[in-house]
């Protein structure tokens, strides 16, 4: 499918979620279109699996007549329903084969093109074959991936309507329109997971301070995502490598991980596992089904439902510390300036006890200082961070100077202000090195770089490329960047302020007082012939002449 198609495709299931959510918040419509979506997908995937496993034996599609008078049209009966009714003994050992093949099972009158006949036709059973089909899944696959994926989908709640027959009617209309949607186009892998990606975007546009809690806006993705992917090169030939994993603490939908991956893929690399830890349970669950939706088979990713801050991931505590995790790449988009209740206990935490505690006030340092102590000795780590931490005073002031003293703060990217749906305050990336090898720190200020839109300013490609090369290739431009020696950063008191390294104040213009003097006694010469003229004139008709 061309990119037009596929913003076609994004666009037309924009409009039915814009059409038929009503009332209803954005971000809480947006839990049931994406599941549907998914289980879209699902469907897809196990049909094809289904008819590679069955061969021969897999049936053909059947048309029925409708179930009853009151409804029109046929129905389209999936082929493994047939299967299904004539194969009962030999059910229970396909089923087996499928949680091998596929990981997960989904029974006939659960698949899309099942529910999707039962919206067409205002089945009253929609709601509870959903709610038995999402069940099913979840307990019949693989635990890892697919325990709980459906939990924030609440098809009982009333914002869908008072009563079952309301809701059940809102859960027909909603459907048929995906459905009708979606067979203008193809729904290859990559099609349906660009047009979830789109719609996780334009959601997070209308979700407001909501939207920082699961999405990075895609043009600062690029900037994080080739940050930590420039030095996978091989030095000699320049080509990619593999990333044998790569961690976002904080990843909410996964759209962050997902831009990694798809940069490494475009150059001709790959990553062995993506990572990931999600606070929130429903962004958790979106977050999931973004990585099926694009491919990421539930073997190269983990991601874990649970409290950085707090560390309450078993893979990551200290158990073994000669086994701890480390991780090639971390990207990472944390909540900002986050209050927490940091405790004893937490003061002695490996993470954070060579260099000391975030304030209650603020955790941006804390999640920081959790990446970095699982980053590789060679690993690349960027975080983006509210500006305050490059300048604040106190605790941050102190872990921001071990940081330094250690030379493990590499470059300062500043940004430019309303570049979230979340906030409207400028944001810097910071990115880390537990070995990196010049004794400078880049300061890049592309705080003036952008385009100003109406609610929202963006980074165009080539104010991304700006910054990307100015990164890989450590140069120096006036009022844009420059390499500064730790002896001067010293000298700053250990502040980050780009401010104090890059000036921004613009020169004033030299004067040529020669052709500006030319150029008044040109100005007295047109004024006193334009005079003369209009004299001849009043003279002409009696009136008083000008001086």
């Amino acid at each position: 499918m061309t990119g037009t198609n596929q913003k076609q495709l994004g666009n037309t299931l924009w409009s039915i979620a814009d059409q038929l959510r009503g009332a209803m918040d954005a971000d809480d419509f947006r839990d049931y279109m994406l599941s549907f979506l998914f289980l879209r997908y699902l469907s897809d995937n196990y049909e094809a699996a289904a008819k590679k496993e069955l061969g021969r034996d897999y049936p053909e599609w059947q048309e029925l007549p409708a179930p009853d008078s009151k409804t029109n049209g046929s129905r389209i009966l999936p082929p493994l329903c047939t299967w299904y009714a004539n194969n009962v003994d030999d059910i229970p050992e396909f089923e087996k084969q499928m949680r091998r093949k596929v990981h997960y099972v989904i029974q006939p009158p659960h698949l899309w093109a099942s529910i999707a006949n039962m919206a067409r036709t205002q089945s009253a059973e929609l709601l509870n074959t959903l709610q038995a089909g999402f069940k099913y899944i979840e307990t019949e696959s693989f635990e890892n991936t697919f325990q709980d994926l459906f939990s924030g989908i609440d098809l009982g709640s009333s914002k869908l309507g008072k009563t079952y027959t309301d809701r059940n009617a809102k859960l027909c209309t909603i459907i048929q329109k995906i459905a009708e949607g979606l067979a203008e186009f193809s729904t290859e892998v990559d099609v349906l997971g660009d047009a979830y990606e789109y719609l996780i975007g334009q959601f997070a546009a209308g979700a407001g301070k909501k939207a920082g809690e699961f999405y990075t806006p895609q043009q600062i993705s690029n900037v994080l995502s080739a940050i930590v992917t420039l030095d996978s090169q091989e030095p000699k030939t320049g080509t990619k490598k593999q990333l044998e994993s790569v961690l976002d603490m904080a990843c909410g939908s996964g759209s962050l991980l997902l831009n990694v991956r798809h940069r490494m893929k475009d150059a001709g690399g790959t990553i062995g596992k993506i990572f990931g830890q999600e606070k929130n349970i429903t962004t958790y669950n979106l977050a999931r089904m973004n990585m099926l939706l694009h491919g990421v088979k539930d073997t190269e990713f983990e991601i874990f439902h649970g409290d950085t801050l707090l560390n309450d991931w078993d893979m990551m505590r200290e158990q073994n510390p000669a086994k701890k995790p480390l991780f090639d790449a971390i990207v990472a988009n944390p909540p900002f300036s986050l209050r927490w209740e940091p405790t004893d206990a937490l003061a002695d935490d490996v993470r954070f006890k060579s260099h000391g505690l975030a304030p209650k006030s603020a955790a941006d340092f804390a999640f920081l200082l959790h990446g970095f102590h699982y980053l590789k000795d060679e690993g690349v780590m960027a975080i983006i961070l509210p500006h305050g931490v490059l300048f604040r005073g106190g605790a941050e002031e102190r872990i921001r100077t071990k940081l330094l003293k250690d030379g493990h703060i590499d470059t300062v990217i500043g940004l430019p202000a309303n570049l979230f749906y979340s906030t409207g305050i400028p944001v810097c990336i910071l990115v880390l090195k537990k070995c990196k090898k010049p004794d400078d720190v880049l300061f890049i200020n592309a705080a003036e770089h952008f385009e100003k839109g109406k609610r929202q300013n963006t980074l165009k490609p080539e104010h991304i490329a700006k910054i990307i090369e100015t990164y890989q290739h450590r140069t120096e431009e006036p009022r844009y960047s420059r390499r500064v020696e730790m002896a001067e950063i010293e000298k700053n008191a250990f502040n980050l302020n780009i401010s104090r390294y890059i000036s921004t104040a613009v020169g004033e213009e030299e004067i040529d007082l020669a052709a500006t003097h030319a150029g008044l006694l040109g100005i007295d010469k047109a004024i006193e012939e334009a005079t003369r003229k209009h004299n001849a004139f009043l003279k002409e008709l009696g009136l008083p002449l000008l001086p």
